[in-house]
């Protein structure tokens, strides 16, 4: 059966027992009583019927106080009977009071807002640093949870604090917090939080393979990196280990969900209750505020947005990306080179080899069928001024099986810029020992 909300689905001595004598209020999982539960404005209406009706009961002071629909209070000494019976209640928050009306316990209904897979876990964390607790069902939370205990009910108190998780493998992460639903102090009623989750798209591997890729996270003081020239602060460094933006947002998504530390520093960070620390937005990897990420392909330089600790957005400059190929007859040589020109001055003494956005000329070695290369579009002030298309001219020249050749190209603000060299095989060189 589904959510009980009408007291008439409830029975005495089945559903619900009311012990006189222990003074407690047991639900039993029996009968029309399913762990869907029963919301407490059906329960308390049921007990006042039965109080009404009943010979026995109306003799003993009546158990609960009703202050709204959503915020109940057990009174004259009652309490629930055991955690079981808590574990059903439904869309309401109570306390149980002692004979000075003062609270010896208190519970807050925890109601989440928003799409959850039926098969997914919700946890919450009561303090800061404190251990995930995973609520008793899973799907969409709607359950009691103590906040409160006096001296002799577990002396605690965390009605200041609570954060709420949902983070399934392949799905987008989901948290709130008292902070995102305006409460600095519970008390026992229902608080609805918004969470939901989602299938994750950028998410298409599992953890034995994620976790194996060598990334790291350091949640260490203040460091500084330098984009576009300039220095700023981060918290948190993830070290992408030569992986791409997609590979390293799966590893960093995996860590967030382990109950260990994930801190590669000197701290203790326990994963599935730390920040969120990288989203999508498209095919943008945006960084949370304060992080930042060492060792990226360049490949993906142009498509991650980083937030330092002031909350401020901050990009490299544009670097276009590109690729270099070559035909069999470089490739087979062994002695094949390649070099990279400004077409502006090529062809006389002054011509000037084009670098990288790491200000390494581009030239090398062909040692395969293509090389990929990168050019600082945006901050490159030779061959004709910053920010703008360059004319490039490639040159290759082998020895044994391949003759010089020479082609131009011309290198956009893109990331799919195109090079072919195709040299003429050598028939003619000769060198005898």
């Amino acid at each position: 059966m589904a959510l009980i909300q009408d007291p008439d689905f409830l029975n005495q001595g089945i559903e619900v027992v009311f012990d006189t004598v222990a003074k407690t209020v047991q639900l039993v999982a029996i009968g029309n009583l399913t762990t869907d539960g029963v919301t407490l404005q059906a329960l308390y209406s049921f007990a006042k019927e039965e109080w009404k009706l009943d010979a026995n009961l109306i003799k003993y002071p009546f158990p609960f106080v009703a202050i709204t629909p959503e915020e109940f209070e057990f009174i004259n000494g009652w309490t629930y009977a055991d955690q079981a019976t808590v574990d059903l209640f439904r869309n309401a928050g109570f306390a149980v009071k002692n004979a000075d009306g003062t609270s010896a316990e208190e519970f807050i209904g925890l109601i989440t807002l928003g799409g959850i897979g039926a098969g997914d876990q919700i946890y919450i964390q009561q303090s800061i640093g404190g251990t995930a607790t995973n609520l008793m069902l899973t799907g969409a939370g709607n359950q009691c949870v103590k906040v409160y205990g006096d001296a002799t009910h577990g002396n605690f108190d965390y009605r200041n604090y609570m954060k709420v998780f949902v983070r399934e493998q392949a799905k987008v992460y989901g948290t709130s917090s008292h902070i995102d639903i305006g409460v600095s102090t519970f008390t026992y009623q229902a608080y609805r939080f918004p969470l939901a989750n989602s299938a994750d798209l950028k998410v298409t591997n599992n953890d034995t393979t994620v976790d194996v890729y060598g990334i790291t996270i350091d949640y260490s003081a203040t460091v500084q990196r330098n984009i576009g020239g300039t220095n700023y602060n981060f918290d948190v460094v993830i070290n992408g280990n030569n992986r791409t933006k997609t590979e390293i947002y799966e590893a960093v998504q995996s860590a967030l969900r382990k109950g260990t530390d994930i801190d590669n520093g000197i701290g203790t960070v326990i994963g599935k209750t730390a920040d969120i620390l990288l989203k999508f937005v498209g095919d943008t990897l945006v960084t949370s505020t304060g992080v930042y990420i060492d060792n990226f392909q360049s490949v993906d330089t142009n498509s991650i947005e980083f937030y330092d600790n002031t909350g401020t957005k901050r990009t490299f400059p544009f670097v276009a990306v590109g690729t270099i190929s070559f035909n069999s007859n470089l490739v087979i040589d062994g002695s094949a080179i390649y070099k990279m020109y400004y077409t502006i001055g090529f062809g006389t003494a002054g011509a000037t080899l084009v670098n990288d956005n790491t200000a390494t000329a581009i030239e090398g070695t062909i040692t395969g069928s293509s090389v990929a290369f990168n050019y600082a579009y945006d901050n490159d002030i030779a061959g004709g001024g910053a920010g703008i298309d360059k004319d490039v001219t490639v040159v290759a020249i082998g020895l044994n099986s391949a003759q010089y050749v020479v082609a131009t190209a011309t290198i956009t603000k893109s990331n799919a810029n195109s090079v072919s060299l195709v040299s003429s095989l050598e028939r003619n060189y000769a060198n005898p020992i």
